[in-house]
C-alpha cells in the first residue's frame, strides 16, 4: 500500500491557473496527473470536483481554513 502524499506548492500559468503541482517529496506532476492520484486517494486533502463546463479539477478538502487551498500554496 503507497502511503499518501502531500501538495506544497503549485505552478501557474499566464491566466493564474494551476498546472502543474509539488509533492512534499519534491516530485512534480502535471495537474490531469495530480487529479489522476486524487481519484486513486493518493493525496491528501483534497478531492476532484467538476465544472460546469464538465472539465475536472482539484480542490483542497473544506476545512475552514483558506491558507492550505491549493490556490494560496507557495509557487515554484
Amino acid at each position: 500500500m503507497q502511503d499518501k502524499t502531500k501538495i506544497i506548492k503549485v505552478k501557474k500559468n499566464a491566466h493564474g491557473e494551476i498546472t502543474d503541482v509539488m509533492m512534499e517529496n519534491g516530485n512534480v506532476y502535471s495537474i490531469d496527473d495530480a487529479i489522476m492520484m486524487a481519484k486513486d486517494n493518493l493525496i491528501e486533502n483534497v478531492n476532484v470536483g467538476r465544472s460546469k463546463n464538465g472539465r475536472e479539477y482539484l480542490r483542497s478538502n473544506p476545512n475552514g481554513t483558506k491558507n492550505d487551498n491549493l490556490d494560496n500554496l507557495p509557487v515554484f
